[in-house]
């Protein structure tokens, strides 16, 4: 009797959260963006006949691991886990002892794959803190700079050397964060900006976190083990899943018009010499964006040896779905695919278009 092995696609997540005492105004910001994350990968893996597993790590001046490989079905909330502390930001240290945990895990069966997901509103001053007894701004001048320089080291030296199937990602307080963040090795596509300050800027987050999960698992299906993208949108769709699950619009009842001033979107349509309809008009994902739970989404074709769109566009009620967008408000930034352009659906009558895009104008 022959038997035939099952084939399956195991996924190890790692969550790497800060709990320093600047983290206390944000505490039960955080647990929502983490839920919501959490969530996103039991529904996703459920779907998709994934197993994921995940691990939990709790960081200030020191590092803790909460969690370790669970199955990510029974992973609690972490209000249930987390709890803040007064401590100062081991980020680099964290994010490091994460790396080297999840490499001792054996890939000898199934096709395996790593996601580290750091969360922090601020940046990082104490790696190291307990081999020094001090943080690196209570140092020594040229002490404290040589510390930092030594872990700074340390976690470009983790990145750089990442196989191809693991994915490092980090949201950050704001802009100075982000380019800290990339100088240690972070790609930009896999950097988030979250507002935990504000309930609209939690909201953007859990949006935001709930599409990566969404996206990296779909991603896996298309044989993408690993991403430098994870916050983008759209840039692993296939040729496939747009014709097997989008309808192709008919020819002549659309329009796709280059944009060659910023103007605004009613102006511009009626210019044109179409009437305007809220909802008739669609404009080129070509920067973040926030996108609401209603919007409507197409993808225009590109020829891949050229970038030139072919005129073909494709919607339908599955394209959120397909482009790992939740059915609530989220920020994405448009990623780069070779075949397809996202455009999304417009309610406003004064937005103002961006020069050296595409409008698609549906009548």
């Amino acid at each position: 009797m022959s038997a035939t092995r099952i084939k399956h696609k195991v996924n190890h997540v790692s969550l790497v959260v800060d709990r320093s005492g600047s983290m206390r105004q944000h505490e039960a910001q955080l647990v929502r963006v983490v839920d919501e994350f959490v969530k996103g990968l039991q529904e996703e893996s459920d779907r998709l006949g994934h197993e994921t597993r995940i691990s939990l790590y709790a960081f200030d001046h020191e590092v803790k691991n909460l969690v370790w490989d669970m199955d990510v079905k029974h992973l609690p909330s972490l209000r249930g886990l987390y709890e803040v502390n007064n401590g100062a930001t081991a980020l680099i240290e964290a994010a490091v002892k994460s790396i080297d945990d999840l490499k001792n895990i054996w890939e000898g069966y199934g096709e395996h794959s790593f996601l580290q997901v750091v969360v922090t509103d601020g940046e990082e001053n104490a790696s190291g803190c307990s081999e020094t007894g001090k943080m690196h701004i209570r140092m020594d001048g040229s002490q404290g700079t040589a510390v930092l320089r030594r872990w700074t080291g340390r976690i470009q030296s983790a990145m750089d050397n990442l196989p191809d199937h693991w994915t490092s990602a980090i949201l950050v307080p704001n802009s100075l964060a982000k380019r800290t963040a990339q100088e240690y090795g972070f790609p930009a596509g896999n950097i988030a900006i979250w507002d935990a300050d504000s309930s609209k800027g939690v909201e953007e987050a859990i949006g935001t976190v709930k599409t990566a999960a969404t996206s990296f698992l779909r991603g896996r299906e298309q044989g993408v083990r690993g991403t430098r993208n994870l916050f983008t949108m759209g840039q692993d769709l296939s040729t496939a899943e747009v014709k097997a699950n989008l309808d192709a619009l008919d020819t002549g009842k659309y329009f796709l018009i280059p944009v060659d001033q910023q103007t605004q979107i009613r102006d511009f349509v009626t210019r044109a010499g179409h009437t305007y309809k809220t909802g008739c008009a669609y404009y080129e994902l070509s920067k973040r964006e926030k996108i609401q739970g209603n919007k409507q989404l197409a993808v225009a074709e590109k020829d891949p040896a050229t970038g030139r769109m072919t005129g073909r566009v494709f919607s339908g009620p599955a394209a959120r779905q397909l482009l790992g967008l939740p059915g609530s408000e989220a920020t994405v930034k448009p990623g780069d695919n070779p075949s397809y352009t996202v455009f999304v659906q417009s309610t406003s009558v004064n937005r103002k278009l961006v020069p050296g895009t595409k409008l698609l104008v549906i009548l």
